[in-house]
């Protein structure tokens, strides 16, 4: 009877904690919907498509806003997908064990830098070698495609996509070595046993095996990219426009709202930054819920 008297407890309290969870989730959805309805009911739609950002005449577009975020990301993804995926092959399939602890400490210590970090080591060691050796080496080959025209300013939107992909490789890269890592070692013996070599093993039994997983762990990358601010808000230049050069300064959702909440005057132009906030929560809880089905579609039992 006592047995079954703690059971309840432990199902109850547990459950408990589940609904508290799901209650601030709510709460925080019902909060950026109340803040933002002046917004929502004075540009509708439109917020979105509208790339004017005129505080003085109370004028609100979140669209630059929208492509600073995506398009720093999507660069932070092409840069960072490549080395954490060579990482994770390394830490799961070659590396010996003691390397293998050593380089997996150092991926989880990269996981705990604070974001304020990157953003000065950024600022005052990435952005001036990208504004004096990169992008006058990529204006002087490159030139000619509209992605590298401009003046090399160093801080734009190259210079956020970069330190974002710092930001994002240990999440990726340690999200996809445990995806490896849950492979059943059988079916890789049986590789080798009828004669594949290690990369035809990798290449044609562990990433098959292993493809909704390793989406899973770019996805939740991706969110991480989009949600993150002080970093990015550090070197992006800030500017509210929408240019094709890497060169140019940009503008993110995050950063918008971080650089311009205090200095909001009129209940307007609060609400137009709460329904970015809004829209920025809605996207990363997307991206976060199917990264988290597709990582759970890609594990293994031993």
């Amino acid at each position: 009877m006592g047995n079954r008297i703690g059971d309840r407890i432990i199902k109850f309290a547990s459950l408990l904690f589940a609904s508290v969870i799901l209650v601030l989730v709510a709460g925080i959805v019902y909060e950026l919907i109340k803040g933002s309805g002046r917004s929502l009911a004075k540009f509708g739609w439109g917020f979105l498509i509208t790339s004017t950002w005129d505080p003085v005449n109370k004028v609100f577009g979140a669209l630059p806003f929208i492509f600073g975020t995506i398009v720093s990301s999507i660069i932070a993804l092409i840069i960072a997908l490549p080395l954490s995926i060579g990482i994770a092959i390394f830490l799961s399939e070659l590396a010996p064990k003691k390397v293998r602890i050593y380089v997996s400490l150092m991926i989880e210590m990269l996981a705990a830098v604070p974001s304020i970090i990157y953003g000065l080591w950024g600022l005052f060691v990435m952005t001036p070698f990208l504004q004096t050796r990169i992008e006058p080496l990529l204006g002087k080959h490159l030139g000619f495609i509209p992605l590298f025209q401009g003046p090399p300013l160093g801080v734009g939107m190259l210079a956020g996509g970069l330190i974002l992909s710092i930001m994002i490789i240990p999440t990726i890269a340690s999200i996809t070595r445990d995806i490896f890592n849950t492979i059943p070692t059988l079916y890789k013996e049986a590789g080798f046993a009828i004669g594949m070599t290690r990369w035809e093993v990798i290449s044609k039994i562990v990433f098959p095996q292993a493809r909704s997983g390793m989406i899973g762990a770019v996805m939740l990358g991706f969110g991480r990219a989009l949600g993150e601010t002080m970093a990015i808000t550090m070197v992006i230049g800030n500017a509210p426009v929408i240019s094709a050069s890497l060169f140019s300064p940009a503008y993110t959702m995050s950063s918008v709202i971080a650089n311009e909440f205090t200095e909001a005057t009129s209940k307007l132009y609060i609400s137009s930054l709460i329904e970015l906030a809004l829209l920025l929560f809605i996207i990363s809880m997307l991206f976060n819920a199917i990264a988290k089905l597709l990582i759970k579609r890609g594990r293994f039992t031993q």
